[in-house]
């Protein structure tokens, strides 16, 4: 779900408002999301997940 919406652009303050999460929880899974896609920073991750939603 987190990847989704960094796929829509959503900011880690929105992320963590919409999940009812803390914003260092929602950092804490980009990393892992990015370590387990490759991805080196956030942009290539959003790129990455509008690919997967389609």
């Amino acid at each position: 779900m987190c990847w989704a919406l960094v796929g829509e652009g959503v900011s880690n303050d929105e992320i963590a408002a919409r999940l009812h999460l803390g914003v260092t929880t929602v950092k804490k899974h980009l990393v892992r999301l990015m370590d387990r896609t490759g991805c080196d920073n956030r942009v290539r991750l959003a790129v990455f997940a509008v690919r997967r939603t389609r």
